[in-house]
């Protein structure tokens, strides 16, 4: 039986995020899905558009046997491959299932760290700039089980939240866009929490359903060397495999000189990845009050109403501090009172408290939160 629900999600994907035009080529990459109704949907209503699709279907049991064997000379190979295919489109539509969140848990790092480095990272140094992209995540029981939901209701939730309406969200984000323009000096408070960064300078960047579905965030970057004090997030996270949690960072001159978790060693393993990875390369405020608990996937949880994210790695070429990195790693602390509170400093001003905006042209962003 045919649900409405995935054309309506297929049409917001092609017309919303990637203004998918006629004579343009979009590549659909379907990753480890339990099925292909949105593929499919998404190969039609690109074609009924006059637009060329390409698609490629990845299995992340087959992805595990690559990265496990992967040699310097593999990783660079398939990213030259991936990344020659990439300059051929105009546009494109990753969507992610995964039926084993953890798949790549048991991956060595220094494997991970070859196709982060000459597959991953090869091949997103062209998407990001160059195409009209976006990405999700697809429903599946072990998504619903992370959400801590049943899958019947999981999905009903799904769709609900990706398919928002993002012309108003956006209208919501002007306010707050400007804020961050004119800001210098931010300052985060809370449990765990001190601490101080410039934004001066930095393009400020909204989302809205055009990169990230579902989507809710302003974003920036910190000045480079302007980091001072501590943060402890209160979310865990999944990255390369592994779950942290208890995340905490000391920052002196924009570095990360202290890093503990619940898995230490690993966590500084990655931060000592390359140069780069011990300095922030986005800031970003969460504001879509539809999605309220993390349920450890990133698209999710950075969107969440009431959050910020703070990001050690690589930052993006259209707010950019100048941070290089192979990574890139979206950790979110939630300020709302039911997760311990906090606060958001503008130049002194107190922007948000426990997670609710309270100046007054901001305060169109507290809605349904």
């Amino acid at each position: 039986m045919h649900d409405p629900r995935i054309t309506k999600l297929a049409d917001l994907l092609l017309d919303h995020s990637c203004e998918l035009q006629s004579g343009e080529t979009i590549l659909i990459e379907a990753i480890d899905l339990p099925e292909q109704n949105l593929t499919c949907a998404l190969i039609e209503g690109a074609a009924a558009r006059g637009a060329t699709p390409l698609v490629t279907t990845k299995d992340l049991h087959v992805l595990r046997s690559l990265y496990r064997t992967a040699t310097p000379e593999s990783m660079k190979l398939a990213g030259e491959l991936e990344r020659t295919r990439m300059e051929k489109v105009q546009a494109y539509i990753g969507v992610r299932g995964s039926g084993n969140s953890s798949q790549h848990a048991d991956v060595p790092s220094e494997k991970m760290d070859l196709y982060q480095e000459h597959w991953l990272r090869r091949v997103n140094d062209y998407r990001v700039p160059k195409t009209k992209w976006v990405v999700l995540r697809y429903p599946t029981d072990s998504f619903a089980q992370a959400a801590g939901m049943s899958t019947e209701a999981f999905t009903d939730f799904y769709f609900d939240v990706c398919t928002a309406d993002y012309a108003q969200m956006a209208e919501n984000q002007k306010p707050l866009i400007k804020r961050m323009e004119d800001a210098d000096k931010v300052r985060i408070v809370g449990p765990g929490t001190d601490l101080e960064f410039s934004i001066k300078g930095i393009p400020v960047r909204p989302c809205a359903g055009q990169r990230n579905i579902p989507d809710g965030e302003v974003f920036t970057a910190p000045v480079r060397d302007s980091l001072n004090g501590v943060i402890q997030y209160n979310t865990q996270s999944r990255y390369q495999g592994t779950v942290f949690s208890d995340i905490r960072f000391e920052f002196k001159d924009g570095k990360i000189v202290d890093a503990t978790a619940n898995n230490t060693e690993r966590i500084n393993t990655l931060l000592d990845s390359d140069d780069g990875a011990r300095y922030v390369g986005e800031f970003a405020i969460g504001c879509n009050n539809y999605v309220r608990h993390p349920m450890l996937d990133t698209l999710f949880d950075e969107k969440i109403g009431g959050s910020l994210h703070l990001t050690p790695g690589q930052a993006y070429e259209d707010a950019d501090n100048g941070n290089r990195s192979r990574i890139h790693w979206d950790l979110v602390l939630i300020q709302r009172e039911d997760y311990c509170g906090g606060e958001i400093y503008f130049d002194g001003e107190l922007i948000r408290k426990d997670g609710f905006f309270v100046v007054d042209d901001l305060k169109g962003l507290n809605e349904g939160l």
